[in-house]
Formats: C-alpha cells, structure tokens, sequence
C-alpha cells in the first residue's frame, strides 16, 4: 500500500535495532488486511530516550515497541501503566487510549504462548533464567505466574538479587561457567535472555555448560537473529528440546498490533513473513 498524508506510523525504539524484524512481520500484516499503516525501525541511544517519545506524542505516532535497551527506563515517561507492566517493571508497548499514552507489556505473553506452542509447560518446573535486564524481567512474572519454581543468573548478582526479591524467585547464581556447571542438574529448563549470541556476534554465548543440564531439559533463547543460535545447536547436539525466540517475537507482535489497530492480528501471515526474512 503507498504511503500517502493519511498513513499510520508505528514503529520500534532500540540500540542497536537494526537487526529487527519486527518491521517485516508488522507491514505484511498492514498490507494483508489492507490498513493504510506503516512500521519503522528507530534507532534511538538511551539518553535519547526521552526525545524520542516526546516526538511520539508531538508527531502522532499511533504506536511503539521497546527493545534493549529502554523497557525499564520508558515505564517513566508515559502516563499510564498497565497492570502487567506495572507488575513487570517494563514496557515493550506503548499504545493511546484517547490522549493518555499507556506503557504496556505484551513479552510474558507472547513468551508463554511460544512455550506452550512449542509443546513446554513450565508450571511445576524449576527454570534457569540468565540475564536480569527488561527481558528478564517479564520472563521471570510470566514463569512465576504460570507456576514455576525460578532462579536468576546474571554477572551482576546485586542486580539478580533485586529482580530475584521482586518476582518472589528461589535464588541467584553467578553467570559463571565454572559457578553454573554443578548446579544445572537440578533444572528443567533455561531462559537465555541476554543479547549474547545475537546478529552479528553470532559464535558468542552465554556461559552456560549445556553438557550438565538434565537429559529432559529444554531451552530457550529468546534471540532470534540467528534463528538457531550457538546456545540452541549446542543444546540440540546434545539431545535437549530447544525454542527459539521468533515464537515469542511473534506473539508479543500480535499482542501489540491488537493495542494498536484495534484489530485481530492475522498470525499466519506474520509467522510466514518472519520465517521467509529468515530462510
């Protein structure tokens, strides 16, 4: 559809972002319910923050996402939070209800949809999570309130400790090879919400010895440029159950396309666009 005086903006806050697919996912599914809207990618350093959304409200923009780095730092600069994002302590959405900007946070869904979608069920587990940033921290709610039992790794234990408290977790580890190593037996699962392993450092990841995790394990990496990072081909080499991140990228998407246009998303078509980006 041609972008003309009457075309909708919405679009992604991140540094970097370039690497976003959400604009591929989001504009086949303007284009495939014939909306006059258009998704952008801006990046946006975090002292610039701020500015970015006061361009937002000055411009009209229908709508944004938030990636690393700003999901904590945005949930001061709306109006208004949402029950979840309030809970979270991020946001990923901001979206208008009339003239109030609202922060929302659309991740803990879209996380557990991808779970369960790829046949886990966290509830009575007991789940690694590494990292402790914006990501981390809606993961760490979603998995609480679903009923599993959480630890948190993170380089920054002080950091781990807070989120830890927070969420009601069961503990802090270091994210420490050598730290981790004899405490994987005991986990079902592992989130891996650190940018480590993403587009273009695609043979670094988190220190993490996939060989100590229990045969029944799974994981999941919520990075999703490359769609099989080296953490998920080292836990499918050695026989665990592996989600990749597109799954919660789609879902989240979905959740906010709905806050935005008021309309159902149209699913299918925006997992076909984002497997083709990635083919």
């Amino acid at each position: 559809m041609p972008i003309d005086a009457h075309t909708q903006v919405v679009g992604v806050l991140g540094y970097p972002v370039r690497h976003s697919l959400s604009p591929t996912m989001h504009n086949a599914a303007f284009e495939a319910l014939g909306l006059n809207w258009v998704y952008l990618a801006f990046e946006v350093p975090p002292e610039r923050l701020a500015e970015a959304i006061a361009g937002m409200r000055a411009l009209g923009i229908r709508g944004l996402n938030l990636t690393i780095p700003h999901k904590e730092a945005a949930c001061s600069l709306v109006d208004r939070l949402t029950a979840q994002a309030e809970a979270i302590g991020a946001v990923n959405t901001l979206f208008w209800d009339g003239d109030t900007l609202v922060g929302d946070n659309t991740d803990s869904e879209g996380f557990l949809r991808s779970l369960l979608e790829a046949g886990v069920e966290p509830k009575g587990q007991r789940v690694l999570v590494l990292g402790a940033g914006g990501s981390a921290r809606a993961i760490v709610y979603a998995l609480r309130q679903r009923g599993a039992s959480v630890w948190l790794a993170n380089r920054n234990l002080q950091r781990a400790e807070q989120l830890a408290q927070r969420y009601n977790a069961e503990g802090v580890l270091s994210l420490d090879a050598a730290a981790l190593a004899p405490q994987l037996t005991r986990f079902d699962g592992v989130v891996n919400c650190t940018p480590l392993g993403m587009h273009p450092n695609e043979e670094t990841m988190p220190p993490l010895p996939v060989a100590n995790l229990p045969a029944h394990a799974w994981v999941c990496d919520l990075v999703y440029r490359p769609l099989e990072t080296r953490l998920l081909r080292e836990a499918h080499a050695h026989g665990l159950k592996t989600v990749s991140g597109l799954g919660m990228l789609l879902w989240q998407g979905a959740l906010a396309f709905e806050r935005w246009t008021g309309t159902s998303a149209p699913v299918a078509v925006m997992a076909r666009a984002l497997r083709e980006s990635l083919a």
